[in-house]
């Protein structure tokens, strides 16, 4: 059965998450319904698997999936064929592409890259509504790249992993983590950009919400480093909402979408 590798766009407000669950709208599920459209194996019950499962909210612009077919489509005429089954749905296929029987969306994977958008200003979003978090107070950039330096490299993540993760180990290596501060009208966007192999239930999302409090003045940037030792889930700051994280890349060690 020939294996196809799919690159997924979706807006995640209207998923309960990307993993299928039996009574909850899933990403997943959106992705497998449209798949039975068109392949026997996905219309009896086949399923597909991701580089990631993201929490429900969350969004992605470049999710991976794969996926075995009985038939040897055009990759491009499977991607088409995808998106017009995934109406109304906001889920995209940006790319389809025909892999090695070998390649396996999460454990081929050598790095997966985060995007978290932050805005601060007085008046609610509109256009960005549900799709960035928005916090009144104006942040210092400086102070939270400050307090962000202190997670780089090879830590135990415990004060960052949800109780619930399910992770061997809480040892992980942040190889990257950069904040771009962006002008909006009346107000500034901050874009948290992560990067590591593999990250922990939350870890985002936890890492933001103690650099938000960096930002506001609430903590000084050492203590960052101060409550990655603590190795204490209650010395974490708050756990920002989903909705302003973004799935935005996966690496692999030959990129399946390169042609």
């Amino acid at each position: 059965m020939p294996r196809f590798a799919l690159k997924i766009e979706y807006d995640g407000r209207p998923f309960a998450g990307w993993q299928a669950q039996a009574d909850q709208p899933s990403v997943q599920g959106a992705v497998e319904s449209a798949l039975g459209k068109l392949d026997a194996g996905f219309a009896t019950g086949a399923r597909i698997a991701a580089a990631g499962r993201t929490d429900a909210g969350v969004h992605a612009t470049a999710q991976v999936a794969h996926a075995n077919l009985h038939r040897d489509w055009d990759p491009f005429r499977l991607a088409e064929a995808l998106n017009f089954h995934l109406k109304p749905a906001p889920v995209a296929v940006l790319a389809a592409a025909r892999v090695p029987d070998d390649f396996h969306a999460r454990f081929s994977a050598t790095e997966r890259r985060y995007l978290f958008r932050l805005q601060a200003r007085r008046a609610p979003a509109t256009h960005d509504r549900g799709l960035v978090w928005q916090v009144l107070h104006p942040l210092d950039a400086a102070a939270m790249r400050e307090g962000a330096a202190h997670l780089l490299g090879l830590h135990d993540f415990t004060t960052f992993r949800s109780s619930i993760c399910q992770a061997a180990s809480p040892v992980k290596t942040l190889d990257e983590i950069r904040i771009d501060e962006v002008e909006i009208p009346h107000g500034r966007e901050y874009r948290f950009h992560l990067r590591a192999r593999s990250f922990l239930h939350n870890q985002v999302r936890s890492i933001v919400g103690t650099l938000e409090r960096v930002g506001a003045g609430s903590w000084p940037p050492a203590r960052v480093a101060e409550v990655l030792q603590a190795r204490d889930r209650a010395a974490c700051g708050p756990v920002c909402p989903p909705h302003g994280l973004y799935l935005c890349g996966v690496g692999y060690p030959q990129d399946p979408f390169a042609d």
